[in-house]
Order: structure tokens, then sequence, then C-alpha cells
């Protein structure tokens, strides 16, 4: 940003500190805003969708409007032209990754199918979680890991992003300190190194969202400590909590973190090797 762009705005917003704090109320203020509704509507197929949508739209538009104000330049990393391969492929690697998390899980005896769910609670899984990954994936990679990777490094934005992705989920139900390490070590920084091999939003978008749609809305499963939302089956811990996840779900298992580092580790090499 140019001293020419920053003139355009009150002298009181010119400071960086102060526009990324503005940019971190504001996220932060529509995921605490969106969550009590999102967790009204989890069930209901219609309402899931209807809400989902409404939340992520808006949770877009926002973002658009309000840093392409602040910084005074084009968002190029929601550019639209990416967003359908960007959200598909993330999408695609979420479910992928989470399916093998609950593969090796099983394998170890730490997970089993107690019945059926619903096709309506699958629904309604998939679009409380729109709603979910695009607001947090904002706040996250969008404001806090983007600009301090700018001011500092990558290094320093994953581990204080992650950090404080982790720290955001132990304000869910029957959340514990070890849970939200393990989010912060196995989902923040790989969202962080989505982010960084692609340079847009849309790619970790879609990565939170299968991962998070396929851990309840496929395998029934406990997401993040957060009550069940509903799936396509009705899935159980077993076994020791550090296999299954016990009641945190199964981000809080060993298989969880080994593959979320696995996995982080390839993108950031990929990164690497594309600079």
């Amino acid at each position: 940003m140019t001293s020419t762009s920053l003139s355009r705005l009150p002298r009181w917003l010119r400071p960086a500190g102060v526009r990324m704090l503005v940019l971190l109320v504001a996220f932060f203020a529509l995921i605490v805003i969106a969550g009590p509704i999102e967790s009204a509507v989890a069930g209901h197929a219609v309402l899931g969708l209807l809400v989902g949508a409404v939340v992520a739209t808006g949770g877009l538009l926002a973002y658009r409007a309000l840093v392409g104000r602040l910084e005074q330049r084009p968002v190029d990393e929601l550019a639209l032209g990416d967003a359908r391969r960007g959200v598909l492929r993330g999408f695609g690697l979420g479910i992928l990754l989470f399916g093998v998390v609950i593969a090796l899980i099983a394998l170890f005896g730490g997970y089993r199918i107690a019945g059926w769910g619903s096709v309506s609670g699958t629904i309604a899984t998939f679009g409380v979680m729109c709603g979910v990954a695009v607001t947090e994936e904002l706040l996250f990679r969008g404001v806090l890991f983007r600009l301090i990777q700018q001011w500092a490094n990558t290094a320093v934005a994953l581990a204080v992003s992650g950090l404080l992705f982790g720290a955001l989920h132990l304000f869910n139900p029957g959340a514990t300190l070890w849970g939200a390490l393990a989010i912060a070590v196995e989902a923040g920084v790989l969202l962080g190194a989505a982010y960084t091999v692609s340079r847009s939003l849309w790619l970790p978008i879609g990565l939170h969202l299968g991962w998070n749609f396929a851990e309840s809305g496929l395998f029934g499963s406990t997401d993040s400590g957060s009550a069940f939302h509903g799936g396509l089956v009705v899935g159980e811990p077993h076994g020791a909590a550090l296999i299954s996840g016990g009641g945190f779900g199964p981000e809080a298992s060993i298989f969880a973190i080994l593959v979320g580092v696995v996995a982080s580790a390839w993108l950031l090499r990929r990164a690497s090797r594309a600079r």
C-alpha cells in the first residue's frame, strides 16, 4: 500500500495496527454472532442450508468490502476466477484427509458406527459447515495469518494463527486443552499452509469445509467438542482417548495430528518449490 492510497483513509485508520485490529474485531464479531444461529438450525436441512449460505455470502462480501477499503487494493485472495477450482480442490482434499484419519482410528479400535443418521441431518451439517468454514478462514487466514506473514514470516504466522485458532475451540462444549493444542497443530498449521501454497482463501475454505463435513456429516463424529450436528451415520469413540479423541472428537486423536502434520509439510514443500 502506498502513501497516496493511505491518504484516502481517515487519519486514525492509517496505522497498520489499527487497520488489523478493525478487521480482527469485525470478523471475530461475525463468528460470535453466527455461532448461536448456526447451532440453532443444526439438524434442519432447509434452515441449515439457508443460514449457511447467508453467513458465508455475508462474510465474503464483508471481507471484500472491508479489506478493499482499509488496504486500498484489489482483494486478490478472493478472486472469483479461482473460487470454483480452489473450493472443490480443498473440499476433496479435506474429505480425503479426514477419511484417512477416521480409517486409522477405526483400524486401532477407536471408532465404531452405532447406527444410521439421516440425509436431512447431513444436508443441514453441510449448510452449517459452509458458514463455519468461511467465517473462520476469513478471520484466521484472511486477516491474522496473511498480515502476520507480510509483517514477519511464514513460520511466525503459522505459529501465532495456529495457536489462536486452537484457542478459539476452547470455548466449544466439551473442549479440552489437549484438543485445542491438537487443533492448533493439525488444522491451524494445515490451513495456513493451504493459504501459503495457493495465495488464495478458496483452498483453505474448501479444505476446512471438507474436513468438517466429513467429520460430522459423513462419519457422525463430534466436531471439536461441539454438539453433534447430524450425519449419515452415528459414530462413537471407543477405547483410549489418545486413539479415538474421546469426547472432543477425532481431532484430539494422535492420528489427526499425524495426518495434519504430514499434509502441512507436503503443502509447505510445494509452496517452497514454487517460489
